[in-house]
């Protein structure tokens, strides 16, 4: 059985074309309206076979006579399979996916990493995270034509280590001649908050549980980089065709004692959020504090306090690891408690 042939059901009414397989005991198949079906090999009897996928013989050399050996009998036999390609597949079609293995306990699951290669060529490839200015190797190897392929497993512990990963990969096909396809270094800002979002994970045509897919190469064209900096969340919102709503601009607000106060609720930067996801209002919210450490940077023992609110802490956790990676050197502790509550932090330049 290949993909191609049509093939019909055993157990039940039915059948269609293999449009691929899971495993070696499962064949994809797709039915008269369009829908594909996880059946048993075992359950599908081949009724018409596709002639495009008929491997061809590499050989047109006289039969010789049998060999005195099984073992020689196998060495002697020619070379004749070719992996089974899909009609119009040569367009290039790469994705990085990530699926929850229970999407029922998203807020404590492990996840899998796949790379899912739609198309006719091998895939040769490295999967890559960052470590500050420098990568580590966490994947490496060959998706075979329409396959996909697991990565790792990883854990919610581990998510920090994954907000920016990249993958390289180069096409081609090894048994036939094709069309050159330029090499690929795609790098991919990861929003770890989305694992903790059931909704993120979207049904797809390559598992049966939702998953998070980013694109490496749609359509044989390398998507604009998806890492992008708050300024450009920023910029992009500015430019949408509807015209949006004025923003608010944070007014610090000296207090006797000369600490600069910013409050960084949404609502007191914005007008209108209408549009805006977590992930785009939470960078817009750390641009406001870098932008005021960098007002203030020249003015040393400078104090800022940073009203955040308690709420379920992302925010605190984005802005305490933005002064653990880019602001060392400045102090930072709980605003008082007095004043603020839990929900503020002090900042004092250094």
């Amino acid at each position: 059985m290949k993909i191609g042939d049509k093939v019909r059901f055993l157990s039940e009414v039915g059948g269609g074309i293999v449009k691929g397989f899971q495993g070696k005991d499962i064949a994809l198949v797709e039915d008269e309206d369009g829908f594909e079906i996880p059946m048993l090999i075992r359950e599908c009897v081949v009724i018409e076979t596709d002639d495009y996928n008929i491997p061809l013989k590499t050989t047109s050399k006289p039969v010789q006579a049998a060999p005195e050996t099984e073992e020689e009998e196998e060495d002697d036999k020619p070379i004749t399979y070719r992996a089974p390609e899909i009609r119009g597949n040569d367009v290039l079609n790469v994705f990085l996916a990530y699926v929850p293995q229970d999407a029922k306990a998203i807020s404590t699951t492990a996840f899998d990493a796949y790379l899912i290669n739609d198309s006719n060529y091998f895939i040769d490839f490295l999967y890559l995270a960052a470590e500050g200015k420098n990568w580590t190797l966490r994947s490496r190897g060959t998706v075979k034509p329409n396959m996909k392929m697991h990565l790792e497993e990883f854990e919610k512990a581990n998510l920090n280590e994954m907000e920016r990963v990249a993958v390289q990969l180069v096409a081609y096909k090894d048994d036939r001649s094709f069309q050159l396809k330029p090499a690929v270094s795609q790098e991919i800002r990861i929003d770890t908050v989305k694992f903790y979002k059931l909704h993120t994970f979207q049904p797809s045509d390559f598992f049966n549980e939702p998953a998070l897919i980013y694109d490496i190469v749609k359509d044989d064209e390398s998507p604009k980089q998806v890492f992008v900096s708050a300024e450009d969340i920023k910029e992009a919102l500015l430019q949408k065709s509807v015209p949006a709503a004025p923003r608010k601009q944070p007014q610090p607000k000296a207090m006797k004692n000369d600490i600069v106060e910013v409050d960084l609720h949404i609502n007191e930067l914005l007008d209108d959020t209408t549009g805006m996801g977590n992930a785009e209002m939470l960078n817009y919210q750390l641009d406001v504090f870098r932008k005021t450490l960098d007002e203030y940077k020249n003015r040393k023992g400078q104090r800022i306090v940073f009203i955040h609110g308690k709420g379920d802490g992302v925010l605190r956790r984005a802005i305490l690891d933005e002064l653990k990676r880019k602001y060392k050197t400045y102090q930072s502790q709980d605003a008082s408690f007095r004043e603020y509550g839990f929900g503020a932090t002090m900042v004092t330049i250094h």
